[in-house]
């Protein structure tokens, strides 16, 4: 929905820019589009929320509105009530096809550093720290001791990326970037993405019970991102299952090297406690947090005596490896049923 175009006319009328970031939630905003074709189309509604984040575009703090906006209407303009333009009408959200009160626009703001970067360099450049992040709940903040559901949670560090070469590690839970607070896991990507390559800023990360600032500088997003590689398993070494319903076994060297982990165990089948865990058939335990402690395993007799030592009622956190990406899963209860 944004492009640039050069037109070789002058004295053209144009609209004025207005500022985005002063928008206030309940403000009143107006829509111009063509719906369904009906061209010089206004709707009007109030500013729903700012910031949103949608599945598919994690760069983009969106603003949702309650405007009818239809097919046709992507691409206009957003305007406040002064006659300044504060969006981008972009998408809906809708399970018919027509307006369910849920819209969305990019910020004005944005638009116009895309359109700057557009014309001084032809592309648009996005900051990346190389990391892979998840969202912290209550059962994770109980694991990693934090006082509350809060920031960004690191479940894996690319190799040789900004975030390897400033020393932030898995298990790291950022809670500032470059100053700003991290209230949720999907507030990093957009302010990382808006942060010019190159940069050196300043990164808050909770780590074992305290918080520390590391300096990092920016990496950038490449145009094409890598393949995609697929683990290999092996058979079960250890057909007996532990209290949790795991059948684990221990990677050999082919195996490790397949699955790029230096220890774990593999997760060869899931048992009677399926109901209790998220774990799938083919995943890694890489290591067992509870209580603010991280611990790798390494051996089967390793992790099972990890869960006899804690109560049954306990709250543990596994950081698993599954397929390229690493995940932190929570159990409550580590208990035989």
């Amino acid at each position: 929905d944004i492009a640039v175009l050069k037109i070789e006319a002058n004295g053209l009328p144009k609209v004025a820019i207005g500022d985005s970031d002063k928008l206030r939630v309940g403000e009143w905003v107006l829509a111009i589009g063509s719906p369904f074709g009906f061209e010089n189309t206004v709707t009007a509604g109030i500013v729903s929320a700012k910031g949103r984040s949608l599945q598919h575009e994690n760069f983009v703090p969106f603003i949702q509105t309650d405007v009818a906006v239809n097919p046709g209407n992507s691409g206009g303009p957003l305007f406040n009530l002064k006659g300044e333009v504060v969006g981008i009408n972009s998408q809906i959200y809708s399970r018919s096809g027509g307006s369910m009160g849920l819209s969305f626009a990019i910020p004005i703001d944005l638009a116009m550093d895309i359109q700057a970067q557009l014309k001084s360099r032809g592309k648009v450049s996005r900051g990346r720290l190389g990391i892979g992040i998840q969202e912290v709940n209550k059962e994770l903040a109980e694991s990693f001791n934090l006082s509350k559901a809060q920031g960004a949670l690191v479940a894996s560090v690319e190799k040789g990326a900004a975030a390897d070469k400033a020393g932030i590690e898995v298990g790291d839970v950022i809670l500032k970037f470059d100053g700003k607070v991290v209230n949720e896991s999907g507030d990093l990507p957009r302010m990382v993405g808006s942060t010019k390559p190159g940069s050196k800023v300043t990164v808050q990360v909770w780590r074992k019970g305290s918080t520390r600032e590391i300096t990092a500088v920016v990496g950038e997003i490449p145009d094409e991102e890598g393949g995609i590689r697929t683990a290999g398993r092996g058979r079960p070494a250890e057909p007996a299952a532990n209290r949790l319903g795991l059948v684990l076994s221990v990677p050999n060297a082919e195996q490790r090297k397949q699955l790029g982990v230096q220890h774990g165990l593999i997760v060869e089948e899931v048992r009677n406690a399926g109901t209790r865990t998220e774990l799938r058939q083919g995943d890694v335990i890489l290591s067992v947090i509870s209580k603010g402690s991280q611990v790798d395993v390494k051996s089967v007799s390793q992790f099972n005596d990890l869960l006899q030592g804690l109560d049954k009622n306990a709250t543990i956190t596994l950081l698993v490896r599954r397929g390229e990406s690493q995940t932190f899963i929570t159990i409550k209860g580590t208990g035989d049923k």
